[in-house]
């Protein structure tokens, strides 16, 4: 037979329980919507928050890699820009080289060829000190490789400098021709100087195609290592809203069992009339 004391009101105890079990995955719920996480800290589930925090911190970290490696991109971009400048103007100084190897000029118009091909010369080693990218150049052989990040352990992709400088094309500052003899010869120099210069950028093209390829790696593992960590962390927020729902309606249903229960010890009043 069941204990009728006003002391103890075990039926009371038991709603007062559940309700507060309730309440208490209400509270879990609520913060899962209004974070959208549902592991926020580590006394969620330490060992999946653990790994989460340490994949968002190498997803994190890529982003130094990317921009090492668009720098690196930049460089190169800016190198190649040269030698299209300078390949075109090979061209041009070949040129000037052949009208000047015509003996049947006169000295005015072999003068002003002559003139022309070495304003071209000068452009040249223009070009190539210019092509610098942040105080940077892999064009004007003041370096012989650059390393750029490539991956969070501090790997690196590396790029050889290739000297577009007259001296790197096999010319000089003095390069010229004081006859048509001399500039016929000059027309094999430039030949040669202006395949050397093509082989190079073609050797740079190789680089930047490296770069952009392994750039698009890098952002493709980075999202890859975000969705991961969403995976983990993440709240199905259509499971949590109708699970919100449930648990609200199962809130009131407790308050009602509570206040059933409480309202039996008042019965005891009618047994003393």
């Amino acid at each position: 037979m069941a204990l009728n004391s006003i002391n103890t009101n075990a039926g009371a105890l038991i709603a007062l329980q559940n309700l507060n079990s309730t309440s208490s995955e209400l509270a879990t719920v609520q913060q899962r919507i209004s974070t959208g996480k549902k592991i926020g800290s580590a006394k969620d589930n330490g060992a999946i928050w653990a790994t989460a925090k340490n994949q968002s911190a190498t997803a994190s970290s890529m982003n130094a890699v990317k921009d090492s490696l668009q720098r690196g991109q930049s460089t190169i971009d800016v190198a190649l820009a040269a030698g299209d400048t300078i390949t075109d103007l090979l061209g041009k100084m070949k040129e000037k080289a052949l009208a000047a190897s015509d003996t049947s000029l006169n000295t005015s118009s072999f003068n002003a060829l002559k003139a022309d091909f070495e304003s071209l010369r000068d452009q040249v080693t223009k070009a190539a000190t210019n092509a610098k990218f942040n105080g940077v150049s892999i064009a004007d052989g003041t370096t012989t490789q650059m390393t750029f990040l490539a991956n969070t352990d501090g790997s690196g992709f590396t790029v050889s400098a290739k000297t577009l400088s007259l001296a790197g094309i096999g010319l000089s500052i003095t390069s010229t021709f004081a006859n048509a003899t001399a500039a016929k010869t000059m027309i094999a120099s430039i030949s040669t100087a202006l395949e050397t210069a093509t082989n190079k950028l073609a050797s740079l093209g190789t680089s930047s195609t490296g770069l952009d390829t392994h750039l698009t790696f890098v952002g493709k593992l980075q999202d890859a290592l975000d969705a991961g960590v969403g995976n983990l962390v993440d709240a199905d927020l259509a499971k949590e809203s109708a699970r919100l729902q449930s648990l609200q309606t199962k809130q009131q249903l407790g308050i009602q069992a509570l206040s059933i229960a409480n309202s039996s010890s008042a019965a005891i009043l009618g047994l003393f009339r």
